[in-house]
């Protein structure tokens, strides 16, 4: 299959410790171009780039023929190794696509076989080193891995850390659906979305990796993509403290220059209390004969305008 190349690609990525933890459990990967293999990670054993905001801002380069790879992790398990969970997630999923034959990816079903069998691979490697490590019991993560290929993006997770995607025209959509406790209070309709946001019981996951008495169950679905759209990886310490809205609102402020939008989200999150920690990946995407996103007339939400009306 000839995959198509007509799009550029820039990726922006940041951590934080936020205000509370005293370690960051968040771990991060991407690799813009998987025909290149030039991985970009950021967890406290990696050792290439500062733990507590410093980022990493890419610049726009041709989606090549593999197409790009992003992956957040958000470990548990406090003192019992949670950002050792995250970076076995993010470490394994590079060891997979490194050594995947991927002109072998060629449909859909192989690219799906291929982001379950990563997740696979790295709850078995967490597990594996938890029967290892003993200091470790109690550990786990939560993953989620984004596949740009041939202008669709490909979507597996574990857990709560979510994917969403964007587009100045048309606004901001969730693409995962949470594992967790009170997402099946919503679906049960125990509970609406505005209730579930401050629920005591936000923290509470029904899947994810590290968990010795199942395997791991991502879930995966697959989005079609345009110029102009930015794909927005992250945990719940940005989603845990912030709403949508005000996402969308940061979102499409900034989503000209992604870095310069991940300092703000990260802003936000942090005056939000940043009780947790915090990472956030951007992937913006434009044409191939553009330099850099198309600028569009502001386009603000149902809500803004319904927040005005009642002001008046």
């Amino acid at each position: 299959m000839k995959y198509k190349t007509n799009m550029k690609i820039k990726i922006a990525a940041t951590t934080d410790i936020g205000k509370v933890r005293d370690n960051n459990e968040d771990a991060y990967i991407f690799c813009p171009d998987l025909t290149n293999q030039e991985w970009i990670t950021e967890h406290p054993t990696s050792g290439s780039l500062p733990t507590s905001g410093g980022g990493w801002r890419g610049v726009y380069t041709p989606l090549g023929h593999f197409g790009s790879l992003m992956a957040v992790a958000d470990g548990m398990g406090g003192t019992n190794a949670g950002e050792v969970a995250s970076a076995i997630a993010v470490d394994t999923i590079r060891e997979v696509f490194s050594n995947a034959d991927l002109n072998e990816r060629s449909s859909d079903d192989d690219i799906r076989q291929l982001l379950q069998q990563c997740v696979t691979k790295a709850d078995e490697a967490i597990n594996r080193k938890t029967w290892e490590d003993p200091a470790t019991a109690g550990m786990g993560t939560t993953i989620v891995v984004c596949w740009v290929r041939d202008e669709t993006a490909h979507i597996a997770w574990c857990g709560d850390s979510r994917c969403y995607i964007f587009n100045p025209l048309t606004g901001l959509e969730l693409l995962t659906k949470d594992h967790s406790y009170v997402q099946e209070l919503i679906d049960r309709g125990e509970i609406s979305e505005q209730e579930a946001f401050s629920h005591p019981d936000s923290n509470i996951i029904t899947r994810g990796l590290g968990d010795i008495g199942s395997q791991a169950s991502p879930d995966i679905v697959s989005r079609p993509l345009s110029p102009n759209d930015v794909l927005l990886l992250c945990s719940d310490g940005l989603t845990g403290y912030c709403r949508a809205d005000d996402i969308e609102r940061t979102l499409q402020d900034n989503y000209l220059d992604i870095g310069c939008c991940n300092r703000q989200l990260l802003q936000l999150a942090l005056q939000a209390g940043g009780h947790d920690n915090i990472c956030i990946v951007q992937a913006s995407l434009i044409d191939d004969d553009q330099d850099a996103p198309t600028p569009f007339a502001h386009r603000r939400s149902w809500r803004d305008g319904l927040r005005k009306l009642l002001k008046l």
